[in-house]
């Protein structure tokens, strides 16, 4: 199922770029695009199930996604039975499911920057080893066996 609010929306976009999640249907032609009635769109707008952007003059405008989503909608409550308020259960779910699984990728992202980070600092300071002030000897591996007693006490 799709993901409302999901996207595109919201600040940075160009007004000019179309996408899924661009507004650009009006309510009559989001129901002929759906298979639904107008009013049925307006109930699922009040209950929630969909919640398409407004006009300045608080026109509905549908995107691509909302479409798809009340398609989803009517699908669930038609072919599944499930009540609008299982349906918008569910969605509110996998809305939330989408946002974890976002935040885990950040997460993991960062991580691997963290990782990096510290392996090159972990080379900086090998590299920075004053190697001049110990002298190094290489040590010879005998298979000699040396057996140690301990002096007796003095008492």
């Amino acid at each position: 199922m799709g993901v409302p609010g999901a996207g595109g929306r919201g600040p940075g976009r160009s007004p000019y770029e179309l996408n899924d999640d661009t507004p650009v249907y009006v309510i009559s032609i989001a129901a002929q695009l759906s298979g639904l009635h107008p009013q049925t769109l307006r109930q699922y707008d009040r209950l929630g199930l969909v919640s398409p952007d407004r006009t300045a003059g608080r026109g509905r405008r549908y995107s691509a996604r909302d479409i798809d989503l009340l398609r989803q909608v009517q699908q669930l409550s038609q072919d599944e039975g499930i009540n609008l308020a299982g349906i918008k259960r569910i969605i509110e779910l996998e809305t939330q499911v989408a946002a974890l699984q976002q935040r885990v990728a950040e997460l993991q992202s960062a991580l691997e920057g963290a990782a990096d980070t510290l392996q090159r600092r972990e080379a900086q300071v090998h590299a920075s080893y004053r190697r001049d002030l110990v002298p190094y000897h290489q040590v010879q591996q005998t298979s000699a066996l040396v057996v140690w007693k301990p002096r007796p006490k003095r008492g």
